[in-house]
């Protein structure tokens, strides 16, 4: 997807969260590890919640902040995710699969990061300033929950 918009950011952020919540949940059905099972199902409700909240990002922004352009989207690396589902995380086991989706969030938040610091607009830096909260918190959130299910 070509981002051209904060609207367009918004969208390509929560379609990665589905995405990624759909492969997850593909690959629990298919993971012979019973605790890799429960992992996998647990990050998958957790990123289609992370995409409903997202979503509602562009709900409750102004249409002008929406419309705003992403210049400096186009120096930023794209993040890399499984964009089709070919079971990647079927044949991991806890901690790779724990480490791969905690890498994604921190791709998330640095492209958030990186385009706040270069936000000269009050209300699109505060929209990014907002989605990188949330990612943070979220992150932190997931961490803190997989080293529970993983102390058990």
């Amino acid at each position: 997807m070509d981002i051209r918009t904060f609207g367009e950011l918004i969208e390509w952020t929560r379609d990665l969260h589905k995405n990624l919540a759909e492969c997850l949940g593909h690959c629990a059905t298919r993971h012979e590890e019973e605790r890799a099972t429960a992992l996998l199902e647990y990050l998958s409700s957790h990123e289609s919640e992370l995409a409903r909240i997202v979503d509602e990002f562009e709900h409750q922004s102004a249409s002008n902040t929406l419309e705003t352009r992403v210049y400096d989207y186009l120096k930023h690396n794209p993040i890399e995710t499984h964009r089709t589902c070919d079971e990647p995380y079927a044949k991991q086991d806890f901690q790779g699969i724990y480490r791969e989706v905690m890498d994604f969030h921190e791709q998330v938040m640095d492209l958030y990061r990186n385009l706040w610091e270069k936000a000269e607009i009050p209300e699109a830096r505060e929209l990014l300033g907002g989605l990188l909260d949330m990612e943070k918190n979220e992150s932190m959130r997931l961490a803190r929950q997989i080293g529970r299910m993983d102390d058990l």
